[in-house]
């Protein structure tokens, strides 16, 4: 088996980066978070923008928790005003107990805003002096988890981006790695084929109920609601379910272990390698956050154009439209569009450009202009109306 250059974590987890994450665990304190952030290049923000209680909040809860712990963080710094529901040490302690190192702090116990500030670069400093000391070393593939994504999509997706990431996809599992995909929504049409694919009855019952939950989420009857942005139209897509056909194949041919839940109750991480599905979101922000939750290290995007970024999770923008083709695009596929390129071809570009991203390599717009790191989460009030399994055992 191939190896990569990591950084080993305690928990034995690998991590390919040195991220600081600073949490802010209620709006009031995300002004605090970011001044504290000026002072490291490593670090990250991540702010819960759900009010600062925790009854109905749990999946937000749960995310940061699981976030924290994604082997591309080094350490984190938990934020809070002091008159919330949501404790620090809630989130700070399960991630202690990796040995990550963590460090709290409460604004009204740390004489205001300006010496919680004074105080948060201290520790982030500290926190950065240990990230220095931190060497380098061999690891096998199959400590590496992939996510993969689509966005902006237009025509050349479905023919050249999707098809050839999905071949990569094909191959980096045969290599050892664990690979992700998610937009449950964007399967519609798709079932009887993704039923094939899953190992078991139980695998195939969770992709159907999890696939018809978000058929219920969006698609209420008697309201407005977008299912494809007007780029999406304007690039050739004409329906959901056109959208959905060629969406399916940057998801591969390999079997589907499982369909990972990301929910209030709990967050399911891969067991083994292979290919999963889970709830990951169609929203880009949120998809950046919920992959970041479940463990993955990169995220490869497929796009005619556009240049979604995480600053936890690098992430891998391959196109297949020369018209719109700029400097965000890691891997240019539109040679298939030509006809001069195969998918085998373009897959090998993407496998290539993975294992250079998880040995060091920045993609084009890494730490650029990041994507907000939107925590996304499923309304239980909603959730009780539409009648969804919202947790499925």
């Amino acid at each position: 088996m191939m190896n990569f250059l990591g950084y080993k974590r305690p928990d034995g987890t690998v991590g390919i980066r040195n991220k600081i994450l600073i949490i802010s665990v209620d709006e009031c304190c995300d002004g605090i978070a970011r001044k504290i952030a000026e002072k490291s290049e490593n670090a990250v923000v991540l702010t819960n923008w759900y009010t600062c209680m925790l009854g109905g909040n749990e999946e937000t809860f749960n995310q940061m928790i699981e976030v924290s712990k994604n082997p591309n963080v080094a350490g984190i710094i938990v934020l809070a005003m002091g008159c919330g529901s949501i404790l620090p040490e809630q989130i700070a302690d399960p991630v202690k107990e990796t040995g990550k190192l963590t460090a709290t702090l409460v604004c009204q116990e740390n004489g205001g805003t300006k010496q919680t500030i004074e105080k948060g670069r201290k520790i982030l400093a500290d926190i950065d002096a240990y990230i220095k000391n931190l060497k380098l070393e061999k690891f096998t593939l199959d400590k590496l988890v992939v996510g993969v994504k689509c966005g902006g999509s237009d025509t050349s997706s479905g023919i050249a981006s999707n098809p050839s990431v999905g071949a990569a996809i094909d191959k980096l599992i045969d290599m050892g790695m664990t690979c992700i995909g998610g937009e449950l929504f964007e399967l519609q049409g798709c079932n009887e084929i993704l039923f094939k694919r899953a190992v078991s009855d139980k695998v195939r019952e969770k992709i159907e109920i999890l696939v018809n939950n978000e058929r219920a989420r969006w698609s209420v009857e008697g309201t407005d609601v977008e299912t494809m942005s007007i780029g999406n139209s304007v690039g050739g897509l004409t329906t959901i379910e056109e959208k959905s056909l060629g969406a399916l194949h940057k998801m591969g041919t390999k079997p589907i272990q499982d369909v990972l839940q990301i929910n209030k109750d709990f967050i399911e991480k891969p067991t083994k390698a292979g290919f999963y599905l889970s709830e990951v979101t169609m929203l880009c922000g949120g998809a950046g956050v919920n992959y970041a939750a479940l463990g993955a290290h990169i995220i490869l995007w497929t796009s005619g154009a556009a240049g979604f970024n995480n600053a936890i999770v690098p992430v891998i923008r391959v196109s297949g439209n020369s018209d719109l083709m700029n400097d965000d695009i890691d891997v240019n596929v539109a040679e298939i569009m030509e006809g001069t390129m195969g998918i085998s071809q373009g897959a090998d570009l993407i496998v290539q450009k993975v294992l250079e991203i998880a040995n060091g390599t920045p993609t084009k717009i890494e730490n650029y202009g990041d994507s907000t790191m939107t925590l996304y989460q499923k309304d239980q009030r909603v959730e009780k109306m539409l009648n969804t399994v919202f947790s499925y055992h």
